[in-house]
């Protein structure tokens, strides 16, 4: 049976953060792009591990759940930064993550969603922002996820129509776990 902190460790988390630390940050910049997006999609990547051991049959729901539980108590735990941009930019990696993590728990416990496409969801979360109505954006967004585990692609010409907000965070963390479960090669991080 697989030990604890196979998936995922705090140890690697923070390094991350470290590296954050460390590097000038700036958006606009592309390696700094890809310094956030790489610890998006490690993250991501846990998820879709724990995902894909679960179908396989090597984990059982609980523990499937219980993984997934001390992934999302790592890295959505306080970041404590100096720097308030930095700090930010974490934050939004954060909130991308949130959405991953309650979707595969929704999956773990009750398979995909039954009714729509990814697409339906994503343009229900889309207009329950509009209303304000947030539990039930996440909800959409997080069923539209379970849609993107059992295999439904998220077309990202989608997220064009967006307005930038919360469902705009949550979509960009599922298009993470989109890619993780395409291809769950852990990204090093030591790459340069």
């Amino acid at each position: 049976m697989s030990n604890s902190g196979e998936y995922y460790t705090r140890d690697r988390w923070q390094n991350w953060l470290d590296r954050l630390r460390e590097e000038e940050i700036d958006p606009e910049n592309e390696n700094s792009a890809r310094l956030l997006l790489n610890l998006q999609d490690d993250a991501a990547i846990a998820v879709a591990k724990v995902l894909t051991d679960h179908e396989d049959g090597e984990l059982g729901e609980e523990a499937a759940m219980d993984e997934l539980e001390r992934i999302r108590e790592i890295v959505l735990s306080e970041v404590e930064f100096d720097d308030e941009e930095k700090l930010m930019l974490v934050d939004g990696v954060q909130t991308s993550l949130v959405c991953v993590f309650y979707a595969a728990e929704e999956y773990v416990v009750g398979g995909p969603a039954e009714e729509g496409t990814v697409e339906d969801y994503v343009r229900a979360a889309v207009d329950a922002e509009a209303e304000e109505e947030m539990d039930a954006a996440i909800g959409y967004c997080a069923q539209a996820g379970t849609r993107i585990i059992d295999g439904e692609e998220l077309d990202m010409s989608l997220t064009e129509e967006v307005e930038y907000g919360l469902v705009a965070e949550w979509i960009n963390g599922l298009d993470s776990l989109q890619t993780a479960l395409a291809d769950p090669e852990v990204v090093e991080e030591d790459e340069e």
